[in-house]
């Protein structure tokens, strides 16, 4: 933002305004044929098969309702743009009060989450921390925290690793101006290195870089094999006292002499958190809690390096930004509430040791891809206006996927077509990485009241007290909703101050003075430190608020949606950032198996989440009408699969039956048909054209709506329905696995055939209408009087649901047709049963006397 004269971005708005006005007409068509459609096909029934007819008016029904929760929203998108050099001049430029140019820039927590280092490997950790601790954002401003929820010394030991690396390819990246940050995405990157490097030592530079990376890298694989030999030669240490204590007091040696499995750490000591052979006080939900602090906070001021060293950085600022490894206590009998509850745990830590007043949020495999990302979320937090926004959104990308996308991985019609929309709106909802947050909307504040700025009672210090800010708070009650922690309840107010806009212009009514984040912050002490350790003790959350009203909210597999729900109820927004270049890069599950999963927890969440009280119906008035329907959508979207599997099955009962939806295809219903899909396809352009989402992104996302809306959508519902109802839990799991044998293919696992339970309603789909396509074209042939209306009719339908299963069918075959043998079996037994059922429910006539051409039968 800053400077909205930017050609671009009036470009852009022009753009999505012609865009949105035609969008709005043709949504307002679509709505007035479908409203004339529904009404003729109510008035129209099949008498011939009624039971047709009710299906789909039932099915067509929810699909229009569905379409304007989903469409209405979209009306109102938004481009956004910023000016990185206005937020430069504004707070890190040298003035006559700041000679020395130190950034007036508020502080960053970045939070990176892990839990498992079988499942996410150390090495993508240790790369996200590097590209974090390279991040150009003000040094002494930042601070990195890892959450190990697993508590394992491999995690510990690769991040010590790291932050060892770090001297070396932070001021490489500095000095060179590297992009991206990550080591091995850009050793990896393809082209010249050399391009727009303007200095004489970057390639002696980069080959020392990379060679010490291939180094660190095989230091990191080498891990697990070192811990556990050294493991082994401190065991054997200790069962050789043991042995040498039993013979000096004359015991018996008949037993063998045993001695617990323990871990250990390079010095010597018991690692604390979870032990590769488990044991009482060291297991994944039994151990300690850990805190270390891997790099200290870097001094006010830079610090340049020498000639001497590995690298000349005599004119680089090498220090490194603060980072600390954590891990939160865990004990048999509490709930720890998975990632949600080592969030929580990260603020609270967070807030004690360095307080940064916005908080940053990364999966363990995302990482920094433009390392300006930050300055880009701060350009709307300082921007005017900016002190009721809670949350800035960035679009998640993903590396890695095969170019022709074939599952949807990545997710475009949602990333820059929907949210997008959202921001438009009260702004996009919180997807759970890739997200700026401001650290007081995080706490369970309201944003700040008119009224309050108006008086400007809150604007001159932050020694205030956090019931002038929530009416209903008492502050006796302080430790009630926020724990008994005096440092984290006095950091509270600190943060929100530091985290309002400059007040330098008599239109911000609601700032802090120019300067006042200049200062300098306190060393850490042993206080301090062991503060920060109590926070995340297992009982610390008990009678409080937290994950209620404060911090990530618990309760749904899907805690990131809830989270954002709750802050827009309470009148926050938030903002949708799309930079120029991927402020973020992931990767995605490629293979159908894990992806149906992927999105089976999505939805499972969804479900939770409309049968909760975090359902949008129940919102308060400050949710706006458009986002209230915004978040309906969310909650209800995956019981469309219920309607869209009948509707997927109905071409193949009208081709079995002989019979179609309507009486008669006639005119009219070909020309509201013709409408609504001409509308339809309009819409899509339109959305196409001012996303930039590509067509085929487009048609890709349309197959695997059609597949996940009859698989994981579908067992997602069922879930839900029966952990509500009955309060059974189910869950659907792997159970056989196929991979190809080319190791050296990058998108070898799009190959792999996970077999899983929630393939089966699709393969009885296809199944259905190709066996259904088959017989009524046969019976069309053979009978006396053919409709070939009716069997058209029908075979177009099935041909568009085939035809959106193509991806699905692609990804049972495999590699080369080797397609496991459950598949077949399961294809041969779905087949069979169809037709035993069909002949059960429609039995072939007998056979009568005829005249000859009809070959002695008749057909039904």
């Amino acid at each position: 933002m800053f400077d909205i004269s930017d050609s671009t971005v009036l470009r852009n708005c022009r753009l999505i305004f012609g865009c949105c006005l035609c969008g709005r007409i043709l949504i307002v068509v679509r709505l007035v044929v479908l409203s004339f459609f529904l009404t003729w096909r109510v008035q129209h029934p099949n008498e011939d098969a009624i039971w047709l007819w009710l299906m789909s008016i039932v099915c067509e029904l929810w699909f229009g309702f569905s379409w304007i929760l989903d469409q209405i929203p979209k009306i109102t998108p938004v481009n956004r743009a910023t000016d990185l050099e206005a937020l430069a001049d504004k707070f890190d430029m040298p003035c006559p009060s700041n000679p020395t140019g130190r950034s007036d820039l508020p502080g960053m927590d970045l939070f990176v989450s892990t839990a498992d280092p079988e499942k996410e490997p150390p090495l993508v950790t240790a790369n996200t921390i590097l590209s974090i601790l390279a991040v150009d954002y003000p040094v002494e401003k930042v601070a990195c925290y890892i959450s190990d929820d697993g508590g394992a010394l491999l995690t510990f030991e690769a991040m010590a690793e790291a932050a060892g690396f770090a001297d070396l390819w932070v001021p490489f990246c500095k000095k060179h101006d590297i992009e991206p940050r990550n080591p091995d995405s850009y050793f990896s990157l393809k082209g010249d290195p050399t391009k727009n490097k303007r200095r004489s030592d970057f390639v002696k530079d980069r080959r020392k870089v990379k060679r010490e990376y291939d180094e660190f890298k095989v230091r990191i694989n080498g891990l697990p094999d070192s811990i556990r030999r050294r493991s082994e030669a401190f065991n054997a240490r200790e069962e050789m006292k043991m042995y040498k204590h039993v013979k000096e007091v004359g015991g018996d040696f008949t037993e063998p002499i045993k001695v617990q499995k323990a871990t250990w750490m390079a010095d010597g000591t018991h690692w604390p958190g979870t032990w590769a052979v488990p044991s009482a006080e060291h297991a994944k939900g039994d151990h300690a809690g850990i805190l270390q602090v891997m790099l200290k906070p870097p001094s006010p001021d830079p610090l340049f390096g020498s000639e001497e060293s590995m690298m000349d950085c005599s004119d680089v600022d090498i220090r490194l930004p603060m980072f600390v490894y954590m891990s939160r206590e865990k004990r048999p009998g509490y709930d720890h509430n998975k990632k949600a509850g080592a969030m929580n745990a990260l603020v609270r830590t967070s807030a004690i040791l360095s307080n940064g007043p916005f908080i940053l949020n990364l999966d363990c495999d995302h990482y920094i891809y433009n390392c300006k990302a930050l300055r880009e979320g701060m350009c709307f937090m300082m921007d005017k206006g900016g002190e009721d926004i809670c949350y800035i959104q960035f679009p998640q990308r993903f590396e890695g996927i095969d170019p022709s996308d074939r599952y949807a991985n990545h997710n475009t019609v949602f990333f820059d077509g929907n949210m997008r929309a959202l921001d438009g709106l009260q702004g996009p909802v919180y997807v759970g990485t890739g997200c700026l947050f401001r650290r007081f909307a995080l706490y369970g504040f309201d944003p700040p009241k008119p009224e309050m700025i108006n008086s400007g009672s809150i604007t001159e210090s932050p020694a205030l007290n956090p019931a002038d800010f929530d009416p209903d708070l008492d502050v006796n009650l302080v430790p009630k909703r926020f724990g008994n922690s005096t440092m984290l309840s006095n950091s509270i107010l600190v943060a929100e101050f530091q985290g309002r806009p400059l007040a330098d212009h008599p239109s911000i009514k609601y700032g802090r003075p120019p300067g006042a984040l200049r200062v300098p912050r306190d060393p850490l002490d042993a206080t301090t430190v062991a503060e920060s350790v109590s926070v995340i003790s297992c009982w610390y959350e008990d009678k409080t608020e937290w994950g209620n009203r404060v911090g990530w909210i618990y309760g749904s597999v899907t805690e990131d949606v809830v989270t954002g729900y709750r802050m827009h109820n309470r009148g926050w927004r938030s903002v949708y950032c799309i930079t120029k270049r991927d402020s973020f890069r992931g990767s995605a599950p490629i293979n159908l198996t894990d992806r149906l999963h992927q999105v089976l927890r999505w939805a499972t969440g969804s479900v939770e989440i409309f049968f909760s009280r975090n359902n949008a119906f129940l919102a308060s008035r400050r949710l706006k009408f458009l986002q209230r329907l915004a978040y309906l959508n969310v909650g209800i979207y995956p019981f469309t699969s219920l309607f869209l599997i009948v509707y997927c099955f109905l071409p193949a009962l009208s081709l079995f039956s002989d019979e179609f939806i309507v009486q008669n295809v006639n005119v009219t219903f070909l020309v509201y048909l013709l409408t609504i899909t001409i509308c339809l396809i309009s819409l899509a352009v339109l959305e196409v054209r001012w996303s930039g989402v590509g067509l085929e992104d487009w048609w890709r996302n349309e197959q695997f709506w059609l597949i996940s809306g009859t698989s994981a959508h579908l067992a997602a519902v069922v879930q839900g329905l029966l952990k509500v109802i009955a309060g059974i839990e189910i869950s659907f799991t792997l159970t056989s696995k196929s991979a190809g044998e080319d190791v050296e293919d990058i998108y070898a696992d799009l190959y792999l055939v996970k077999w899983t339970s929630l393939m089966i309603p699709p393969i009885v789909i296809a199944m259905t209408n190709m066996i259904a396509m088959a017989a009524a074209f046969c019976r069309t042939i053979y009978s006396p009087v053919p409709q070939w209306s009716k069997f058209i009719g029908g075979a177009f339908f099935s041909f568009w649901v085939l035809a959106h299963q193509y991806p699905f069918a692609k990804g049972l075959m495999g590699r080369r047709g080797k397609t496991p043998t459950i598949v077949f079996v399961w294809s041969g037994l779905i087949t069979i049963t169809l037709s035993l059922l069909w002949v059960a429910i429609s039995p072939p006539a007998a056979p009568t006397d005829v005249t000859a051409g009809t070959g002695g039968f008749t057909f039904p």
